[in-house]
């Protein structure tokens, strides 16, 4: 099955408008095409392909329905939004999915009129959807117009504060805005539709009685195997009985849950909301990630996230490694601190596997904690823990603890509690772009009273680190490492706690010293081979901790050598600025010597592989050859980022 799949509706389609002059016959048609399509195309690019499985049918009914880009579709996440690509002027386009100068994995404002809200972070979808509801009625501009708003969140998303917070002020300010709730946790039949339109029937308001009169039956009518898989749906509609739904109460009307796959469901039911609705209205629809697609549906994470595969199979096309992942050093060197510490516990947002702790569940399911997608609960729930007497270690991505600042500020670091952050995804991540980068945790965690930070250099300092933030007991302690494989040395067998604030030597030289911080020591290396063969060999140091400095190290370094150079995959604020401040103070600058700092730019990069990532940020061993020999003054070397 390498050939493109036969499409002759959706080969029709190049925007919404086409959508909108079809039968209904045939837009259930079009969900069909667009669903091979969306495989075939991820299948060649790797990406998110569970969650725009799970929602075709309500891709197609959304833009057959609404006047989009008028009406202003925001996707929550987005992680969802190739099926809406593909219909929105892009689909040419799609098999650039994620690669360098291609389409972004997740909505982007720059790169379509479709595309009204950014996304990428989960739970802001309603806000945003609330200040395009507010903009029109105040009379506000913006491309394509501004008319409806609808907001498609998942049920994940809504386990996060800011999801409430929205719906709370939405239904305060009454205001015509859509919700549609993508419930994709329960076990989805199309007799479920029909018990949700008959209970929706039972408690109705005025405006939607004719469309929830079209009730096809009720839970008696299942037949028994369907009959667990809207049990859910029961539980959740039955406080309805007694003064109305959650929804309800904070000033929605609540229509659902209905049979996100059944489009005869799909489009009356939109098509009356838009008609009749008044305020803020909310549509529960059931969905089921990587529908369609046997792969996606058996995986464990239903197809969340795909390497390039093969259609027909699902397997990965991923070359095999040598090396285990970051992540998964950290889940295995947790467990093996556990073993001998049963205080040491876990907690993750919503991301047991991305971070590892899945491993640690498994070992330890009574001390592992996953608070769903609510950062800023899952820091102070920590910081709970650890003023409970015990260790815990807060696992998440450093794009997404950003969610969770103002908790590290007042909840951990001003009560110095010792909470351990592991922080994956540190640096450049590759085909999820800026938004998933771990660019600025060294300079927000840095500036913090009492904060340990360090940075592992390899994945056997992974293991270290993982044992000195179990034994740091005096505040909290954070350690940085990056998405993917490690480089390939030997692991230790147990982890040995570090000497806080020590860094290590790695080789002697003169002239010049680079001190490396994270990952980027790989490419020292490199570059230190390179400047030898041209008569210059550089000390190398690593690190090791960004807070508190190694002011031993680095003032003997800067007193034995005419430059410093440091490097972190960190933005300016960081690493670098501390160095620089401690050099300042102690009065180093006053005889010439000469400092330079390479961090990231100040731009946000574009996806594409780490490496040319990296090469944009231009700090890559060449790139690292070329500033030493620009410091020095020898030479200009062409670096790899150059033109």
């Amino acid at each position: 099955m390498s050939d493109r799949p036969e499409t002759p509706l959706l080969d029709q389609v190049t925007s919404p408008g086409d959508l909108r002059r079809l039968s209904d016959a045939q837009l259930t048609q079009v969900a069909h095409e667009l669903r091979q399509e969306t495989i075939h195309a991820v299948s060649e690019t790797g990406g998110h392909l569970g969650a725009g499985l799970g929602v075709v049918e309500l891709t197609v009914a959304i833009h057959a329905v609404f006047n989009t880009p008028a009406d202003k579709l925001i996707w929550d996440v987005s992680h969802q939004c190739y099926p809406h690509k593909i219909l929105t002027d892009r689909r040419d386009r799609i098999r650039t999915l994620r690669q360098k100068g291609g389409l972004s994995g997740f909505t982007k404002r720059s790169e379509s009129v479709f595309d009204p809200f950014g996304a990428a972070h989960s739970s802001t979808s309603i806000s945003a959807g609330l200040g395009f509801a507010v903009a029109r009625d105040l009379g506000g501009q913006c491309d394509g117009g501004l008319g409806d708003a609808i907001a498609v969140i998942g049920d994940g998303s809504m386990s996060a504060g800011m999801a409430f917070e929205a719906l709370n002020h939405a239904g305060h300010l009454n205001k015509r805005m859509f919700v549609i709730l993508n419930d994709n946790e329960m076990s989805i039949a199309p007799p479920v539709g029909a018990l949700s339109s008959y209970l929706s029937r039972l408690y109705a308001e005025e405006p939607f009685q004719e469309l929830k009169a079209a009730a096809k039956g009720a839970v008696s009518l299942l037949p028994e195997p369907f009959r667990e898989g809207a049990k859910r749906a029961k539980e959740m509609l039955k406080g309805m009985t007694v003064g109305g739904t959650l929804f309800e109460e904070l000033g929605w009307s609540y229509i659902g849950p209905i049979d996100g796959h059944d489009m005869d469901q799909l489009l009356p039911i939109l098509r009356t909301v838009k008609e009749r609705a008044y305020g803020p209205t909310l549509i529960h629809v059931l969905t089921r990630k990587g529908k369609g697609y046997a792969p996606a549906e058996n995986a464990r994470d239903r197809g969340h996230a795909f390497g390039k595969f093969e259609v027909v199979s699902g397997r990965q096309k991923k070359a095999p490694s040598n090396a285990p992942s970051y992540t998964k050093v950290f889940g295995e060197s947790l467990i093996k601190q556990a073993e001998a510490d049963n205080r040491i516990c876990a907690v993750t947002a919503a991301m047991p596997d991305g971070t590892g702790l899945n491993l640690f569940a498994e070992r330890y399911p009574s001390r592992c904690f996953d608070v769903a997608i609510a950062e800023q609960h899952g820091v102070t729930f920590a910081a709970g823990l650890a003023a409970g007497g015990m260790k815990p270690f807060c696992a998440i991505y450093s794009t997404f603890l950003q969610r969770g600042y103002d908790q590290v500020v007042h909840d951990v670091a001003i009560q110095r509690l010792p909470v351990r952050f592991a922080i994956d995804r540190a640096g450049l991540v590759g085909a999820d772009g800026a938004t998933h980068a771990g660019s600025f945790d060294i300079a927000f965690l840095s500036n913090l009273p009492g904060m340990v930070v360090m940075a592992a250099a390899d994945e056997a300092e992974l293991v270290h680190m993982v044992a000195t933030a179990a034994a740091h007991d005096d505040g909290p302690i954070a350690f940085r490492y990056p998405r993917g494989e490690g480089v390939g040395v030997d692991l230790p067998q147990q982890g040995v706690p570090l000497e806080i604030g020590k860094g290590r030597m790695i080789q002697k030289g003169g002239r010049v010293a680079i001190l490396s911080f994270g990952t980027r020591l790989e490419e020292v290396r490199k570059a230190a081979e390179a400047l030898s063969a041209k008569g210059i060999t550089p000390t190398i140091a690593d690190a090791r901790f960004a807070k508190p400095l190694d002011q031993a190290l680095i003032l003997k370094l800067a007193a034995e050598h005419e430059a410093l150079i440091t490097i972190e995959e960190g933005a300016v604020g960081g690493f670098g600025s501390h160095v620089a401040q401690l050099l300042s103070e102690n009065g180093v600058f006053d005889n010439g010597f000469r400092f330079r700092s390479m961090v990231l730019p100040d731009i946000f990069i574009d996806q594409a592989s780490p490496e040319d990532m990296y090469a944009v940020a231009r700090m890559n061993a060449e790139d690292i050859e070329a500033k030493v020999l620009e410091t020095l003054g020898v030479a200009q070397v062409k670096s790899s980022s150059a033109g």
